[in-house]
């Protein structure tokens, strides 16, 4: 699973929540599911923040050198 695919599952969860009228224990067992896709989409957020941060930092400092 990548980000924009937990990022569809997850607002289809959410339109489930909103929209249906559905058992306790359905809507517990979805909920769970949205809380886990939430906290995969944030991870993947932070490492990617992380990685574009890494890069930016490389190049600020090839350009630093340059001047």
């Amino acid at each position: 699973m990548n980000y924009e695919e937990s990022i569809k599952e997850l607002e289809e969860i959410i339109s489930k929540l909103e929209n249906e009228n559905l058992p306790l224990k359905t809507a517990q067992e979805l909920f769970e599911r949205a809380s886990e896709l939430s906290k995969f989409a944030q991870e993947e957020l932070s490492k990617t923040t992380g990685k574009l941060y890494l890069i930016k930092k490389e190049l600020d400092s090839i350009t630093e050198e340059e001047i």
